[in-house]
Parts: C-alpha cells; structure tokens; sequence
C-alpha cells in the first residue's frame, strides 16, 4: 500500500472514530435542482420524449405532487418546523417539486420532473433539438455537430446523460437530504441510506428509450454500469461530505451523515485497489486530508469541491470496457429499486 493510501485509509479509520465525539459546523439548505425562471415544463419535454414522460408518470417522483403533502409523515414533519404545508415551503418543495415562476412567484407545478434532474431547460432547449439546420434530422446529423451540440447545451445548463457525473449530482443532492433542521427538528429521515447509483436508476425510474431507437426501455450496457457505479461512490463521497460540513451538533444528522461518508469513502477505497484510476485516487486523497473539527466549513467544502471535480472527470474519460474488475460489485437486476 503506498503512502497516499495508508493516508486514505488512516483517515477513514480516524473519521468512523470521531463521529461519536465530534462537534460539527453550520448547517445550510439544500440548493434547488433548477431555476423556476428558465424551467418550461415537461410538456415541453414530452414532444420529443413521450415515452420517457410515460415511464415518469409512473414513478414516486410524478407522484410526490398530489401525495406528499397529504402523507402522515409529511404533516408531521411540516408540524415539527412550523410549516404549513410542504407544497408551501421551500425546505420541502427544493427536493419534492419541480417549480415554475408564475407571476413573479416560484410555484410548484409537478413532482420530480424532467428539469429537476436534467436542469431548467430554457437556455438549452433549442439547442438540444437543433440537429444542424431547419432541414435536418437526428438521423442524418453529423458527428462533429453531435459532438459540439452536446458541448453547448451543457454549457447552458443541461445536465447530459453522456456525463454520468452531472446526472449522479442531481441525485445525491437531494437523497443526502442536506439539511440539519430538517431532520433533528421535522423529524426527516437523513437521507436515502441506502442509495446507490446502478440500483435507484436501472429500476422503476429507468427511462433508456434512446439507446433502443426510441422503442424500447433498454437496461444500460454493462460497461456503462461500471462507470455509473464509480461515478455513484464518488458523488456519495462529495455530498456527504458537503452534508456533514453544514453540521452543528453530535446529532442524529450529524452523525449520520458523517458515518456515511465514510463508508462511501471505505467503499471506494476497496474499489481503487482493483481498478487504481488517477482520478479516484485525487477524490481519496482529498478526503485523507479532512480535518474533521468544528467551524471547519471552509475546508470541508473546498475537499467536497476537489472530489467533483476529480468525478466529473472520470466521467468524462472513464472507459467502462476496461472496469471488469469491479463486476463482482455491481448490484444484481433483483436488487434493482
């Protein structure tokens, strides 16, 4: 084991030792998932993706809009913070709703949706469906314009499928459920413990009609679900790690989020001796170097930052023909949420 490794893994050990006797730091609310003013609905979505918004309608995420707020434990928790409502409160409606700015107002309009995942699609819209001029076809679209169209509605907010990093971001910020007050006050449950990136995107909520021509609701190949695991630890590793920054107290938030990342870190630690990727070792070695004390907001965020941006990367370069090592990792089709 080299010496960055023995740091990653001294590290792990010292923060699953601390989190029963640390003070955490200053909590902050979970950022919306899109811009109210630039979001133009799923119906605009539908047009080009029908079947996809089928598939949505049948999932907790289009639910959430008529049944959250009517829930027991939504009430309860809305009860413990004095809220009236969860479709009235931004605490609730950043993770739960996909909202729209009507009348200078940021309203909810429908559950989890299309933009909430995929970002406000206003700017990038029209750039999405431009397939090189007023007379071509995505069929008959030219790799180089693929190539840069793809580039450019990234560049104006959309979150591609063709970088699993920016796709993985959108759902560990809310299934880390990023806020303090949140769970030791409304009595919210610290996140989706048991999240994992493969398992809670290759089931019900699974929308691959494009790999398929457009007919079939493929699972994804196998070399893209090595890359989406490794892509799902390292963002674990990022948001956990961000959560248990905005901590306060030795507390059942703090507590859990900071002994979920470390697990995450655990776990990509074990994958790294298998695939040993530049990448994963930048995330490992940034985490090594936390120093996990009170008021150390600052340095937690800025570990958080470097361990996106080794993500993103990865994602970017990642060749999943070449992770076969990892297999034995994967979740099997049965565990599939």
């Amino acid at each position: 084991m080299n010496k960055t490794a023995n740091q990653t893994a001294n590290c792990v050990i010292l923060f699953l030792g601390l989190v029963g006797n640390s003070v955490f730091i200053q909590p902050g609310l979970a950022q919306t998932q899109c811009d109210p003013s630039k979001v133009v609905t799923v119906e605009s979505c539908a047009k080009c993706h029908k079947n996809e918004v089928k598939v949505w309608k049948s999932t907790p995420h289009f639910r959430s809009f008529e049944e959250l707020s009517r829930r027991p434990k939504a009430k309860e928790i809305c009860n413990n913070l004095g809220l009236r409502s969860a479709k009235r409160s931004d605490i609730c409606i950043d993770c739960h709703y996909t909202t729209q700015e009507i009348g200078g107002r940021a309203k909810p309009i429908s559950g989890v949706s299309c933009e909430s995942c995929h970002g406000s699609a206003k700017d990038w819209l029209t750039i999405h469906n431009d397939y090189g001029g007023p007379t071509a076809s995505k069929e008959n679209e030219t790799d180089d314009h693929r190539r840069h169209r793809f580039a450019l509605s990234v560049e104006n907010g959309m979150k591609n499928t063709r970088n699993l990093y920016l796709i993985a971001r959108s759902c560990y910020g809310c299934h880390t459920a990023p806020n303090e007050e949140l769970v030791n006050v409304g009595g919210h449950n610290a996140g989706s413990m048991d999240f994992e990136l493969v398992a809670w995107s290759q089931g019900q909520v699974r929308h691959n009609f494009l790999r398929t021509g457009g007919l079939e609701n493929g699972v994804s190949e196998i070399e893209r679900l090595r890359v989406m695991y490794v892509v799902g630890l390292i963002a674990d590793l990022e948001f956990s790690t961000r959560a248990t920054a905005q901590a306060t107290s030795k507390s059942e938030f703090g507590v859990n989020v900071a002994n979920r990342s470390a697990r995450a870190a655990v776990k990509l630690f074990e994958l790294q001796q298998k695939i040993n990727d530049p990448n994963i070792q930048h995330a490992l070695q940034a985490f090594a170097g936390a120093e996990l004390k009170i008021n150390n907001t600052v340095q937690l965020d800025q570990i958080a930052d470097e361990i996106q941006a080794a993500g993103q990367r990865f994602a970017e370069s990642a060749d999943g023909s070449k992770l076969g090592r990892i297999d034995s990792q994967l979740p099997n089709p049965n565990e599939y949420k």
